[in-house]
């Protein structure tokens, strides 16, 4: 059984916004493509090389309800789950699947929600360099992207449908994150950038091998005009919704997203979250 959903509330908080800095890819200008990211074995290799940028990240607490999924690529929901703890994986995934995928047509009016993967982070921040066995601590990812690029999301459809890809690339379709707290968030959290401050221009197709399937992502060059926003102290029952891909090119169709530092939480414990990958059809 599903809780009902609520609008987040439009109570003005005050707001903790945070200078930072975010990491781009460090684009070596020779044309060349960046390197590619390989999961599986219990391990992550990435070893494409980033460069700090200064931003400024913008707290959005108390005016959540000015954006969305199609006026700036992410959307913010309150929303309970009967999972808490999220350390069985079966449970996740016969109790908070269909809690995700209901959620989501609930708030998009979708007619099917596949939920194809999630990722579970409990680790350090700086969990890509503890070698062999990583994704067992496994942390955030402080590095600006977008977990599939145009192309990828298309793969990744037919990956998932694959006697029906012919078909649902006809109708809208898109890929949403739902990235929840486990814990309140402290240390380590997520922002997400306006998908109207960001042209296809500053995005590159990179390659992404998680086991047996190819996808390919977005890695992102540096712009001063990225707009970046947040909600300060998420707590787990703040949900966050992150478009991926949209195939209606005249709504916001995809947003950057990063785990950031904020100074003032330098020391708190690792930070402990959920995101689910949803692939959303009309």
């Amino acid at each position: 059984m599903i809780t009902r959903i609520q609008p987040t509330t439009t109570t003005m908080a005050p707001k903790h916004h945070v200078p930072t800095t975010l990491n781009y890819w460090a684009d070596p200008g020779d044309g060349s493509a960046p390197t590619p990211i390989y999961i599986g074995k219990g391990r992550v290799t990435n070893e494409r090389p980033h460069r700090a940028h200064n931003f400024l990240v913008h707290d959005v607490s108390g005016e959540e309800a000015a954006y969305t999924l199609d006026s700036h690529g992410f959307q913010y929901v309150h929303h309970f789950s009967h999972e808490k703890d999220f350390t069985d994986e079966q449970a996740i995934k016969t109790v908070y699947y269909p809690e995700c995928e209901q959620l989501l047509k609930n708030v998009t009016g979708a007619s099917r929600v596949h939920v194809f993967n999630h990722k579970v982070r409990r680790g350090p921040t700086q969990w890509h360099h503890l070698g062999l066995k990583n994704l067992a601590n496994r942390g955030p990812v402080t590095r600006t992207h977008v977990d599939q690029s145009y192309v990828g999301a298309e793969r990744r459809l037919r990956w998932e449908f694959p006697s029906e890809g012919d078909e649902l690339v006809k109708r809208r379709y898109q890929i949403i994150n739902i990235w929840r707290p486990i814990e309140t968030i402290l240390k380590d959290p997520i922002a997400v950038a306006d998908a109207n401050s960001v042209p296809d221009a500053d995005l590159v197709g990179a390659e992404l091998n998680e086991d047996d399937f190819r996808g390919e992502s977005w890695v992102v060059r540096y712009n001063p005009n990225h707009r970046w926003f947040y909600k300060h102290k998420m707590a787990p029952e703040d949900v966050l919704l992150i478009k991926c891909f949209d195939s209606d090119a005249l709504v916001a169709r995809r947003a950057l997203h990063s785990a950031f530092e904020d100074a003032a939480y330098r020391d708190a414990k690792s930070r402990q979250s959920i995101e689910v990958r949803c692939l959303v059809c009309y």
